[in-house]
This record gives C-alpha cells, structure tokens and sequence, in this order.
C-alpha cells in the first residue's frame, strides 16, 4: 500500500517550453514503489509535484501511462513552486505524490461521440482523453476537438495538432482571442466557434475544461445545443493543498475536489455551486 503522505523521487527527465510562460516537466520516477503506483493512472487525475526546500503544487497528469513511461506535467509560471519549478534543468530532483483524484469514465463513453473544448492550459488535463480516444479509437464515435487560447503563444501542444486533426472520424478546430501578425486561424471565443460548429449531443459526451468563466459560458451553451447535465463532464481546478479531503481548502459544500473530484458532470455540479 502506498504512503499519500510522502512523495516519490523523481528526475526531470525533459523540460521544454509549451507556451508563454508554461513548460511542460517530464518526470522519470526513480524508485519501484513510484513506478507501481503510476502504472496505471487515469485521464483527469492529478499529482502533487514538488520542488525540494519550496514547497509542492497539484497538477494534472497531462499524459497516459501507454503513451510515456514518465509523468508529464504542464507547469504555468504563477507562484513561488512553479516558479522555482521552471527554474530546474534536466536531471534536476522533484518529488512526486500521487497519483489522486477520480478520472473521466472513459469506459463508460465507450461508443459515444466525444466533444473536447479547451482553453490555454486548461487543456492540459483533455490531452490525456484525446490521447486514450485516439489509442482506442474504435470503442468511440466522431472525435471534435476544440482548442482555444487568448493569444496564439498561448496554445500548448501545437506540435500535436496535426496527428489529431489526421486520426480518422476526428476534426481539430482552434481559435484564439486575438491573433497576431503571423496567425492564420480562427479568431474569436471559443463559444463563438462551439456556436457555428453546433455539435450534435445525439449519443455524445462533452468534456471541457479552462479558466472558470470559460467552463460556465462553454456549459451553458453546450445546454441550449441540447446537451443534458449527465453529457457534460469538467474537471475543477480548486486550491488543493493535501490532497486527501483533510485540510478543507478545496471544499464545496461537503465535497472536497481533490477526493470527490477533480472530475465531475454537469449534473453533479449543479447540486452545490450555484454559479455554474
């Protein structure tokens, strides 16, 4: 059984910029009891890292165990522990714990169409479901991906874009607030763009996730297209310090996020944040 309480050694096996101000950290676990714990985490759950004398964060696992034998974390400069995170080079030592949380029921979307709709780093947490989708691309049905960011500099995981928009019965569409003089996409809210395209809720699932404001204006629209509460699926990004439901710093009402969550539906959302 593992200990929640201490963290796995880690080495920063690749650091590399993802976008302004956010890098993605990939961590190599040095220790067999790290290895079997992550050997089998799922989309949407997360882990604390730490940086040794700072301090640690929870981030979401923005990976899957089939597609990298390392963790991969995207680290959006912010504070004192990402800041000291993002001043680590390659093979530098961080901790890890975890990993904690529930996940999307990717079983249970199997033959389902799938709607992902993510902002700026936000979409972090969705690559490991585009990821899962995509290696197991006959147990769902059409695949839209929406990425958005404010700016195009804010877009992470570009270099993936084209193996998304290839994979068969999937369409990649992205947009940013405002472009700049070398961007040659969509531009405007990622709800403007949801509202032309008007995604079918006939036997699909919508997962979303980014800055608050996003996920309340993306789930309400996904509603007015016909989507029920129990189709759409976020994952809640709350200040969770322990991870473990005790310090009461992610709470709404009687859940903890870090324990209940971080991913929920609609329809369970509903029953306790009223802004939503």
């Amino acid at each position: 059984m593992t200990n929640p309480f201490l963290p796995y050694t880690g080495t920063l096996a690749e650091v590399r910029d993802l976008a302004l101000g956010i890098r993605l950290l990939r961590v190599r676990l040095e220790d067999e009891a790290g290895r079997r714990a992550f050997a089998d985490y799922k989309p949407g759950q997360f882990a604390f890292v730490s940086a040794f004398g700072v301090g640690e964060v929870p981030f979401g696992l923005a990976g899957t165990p089939a597609r990298s034998p390392e963790l991969e974390f995207a680290v959006a400069r912010v504070g004192t522990v990402t800041s000291a995170l993002h001043g680590l080079e390659e093979g530098a030592p961080v901790g890890v714990r975890g990993p904690m949380g529930n996940s999307f029921p990717m079983e249970e979307f199997r033959g389902r169409s799938l709607v992902i709709i993510g902002g700026g780093i936000g979409f972090a947490p969705l690559r490991p479901v585009i990821h899962y989708a995509l290696d197991h691309r006959a147990d769902y049905g059409h695949i839209t991906i929406l990425a958005a960011a404010r700016a195009p500099n804010l877009l992470v995981f570009q270099e993936e874009y084209a193996e998304w928009a290839a994979a068969p019965d999937t369409e990649l569409h992205v947009t940013v607030d405002v472009g700049d003089e070398t961007w040659t996409g969509n531009v405007g809210l990622v709800t403007e763009l949801q509202a032309k395209l008007s995604p079918s809720p006939k036997n699909a699932i919508a997962i979303t996730c980014g800055p608050p404001i996003m996920i309340k204006f993306v789930t309400q629209l996904l509603q007015r297209q016909g989507f029920a509460p129990d189709q759409i699926y976020t994952t809640l990004e709350m200040k969770m310090k322990c991870g473990l439901g005790k310090c009461g710093r992610c709470n709404i009402g009687e859940r903890y996020v870090c324990v209940d969550g971080p991913v929920f539906s609609h329809a369970q959302v509903l029953n306790f944040i009223d802004a939503f």
